[in-house]
């Protein structure tokens, strides 16, 4: 299973590290997801979703 948000598609990005002397490293930044219990048509799935999402459908609740 890839580490993508199911909700938005958020998944890794690619960027660069860089040092005082101004020297680039390639690295990767990752989504900070969670695993989360979602209820989607009467049933309950495990999947990941970032943590913007969980905030935004925490609000839809209230």
């Amino acid at each position: 299973m890839s580490k993508v948000c199911v909700v938005c598609g958020k998944a890794k990005m690619s960027g660069n590290l860089v040092s005082h002397s101004n020297r680039k490293t390639p690295r990767t930044y990752n989504a900070n997801l969670k695993k989360v219990k979602l209820e989607i048509d009467g049933k309950e799935i495990n999947d990941y979703i970032c943590t913007r999402c969980m905030r935004t459908l925490n609000k839809a609740e209230r």
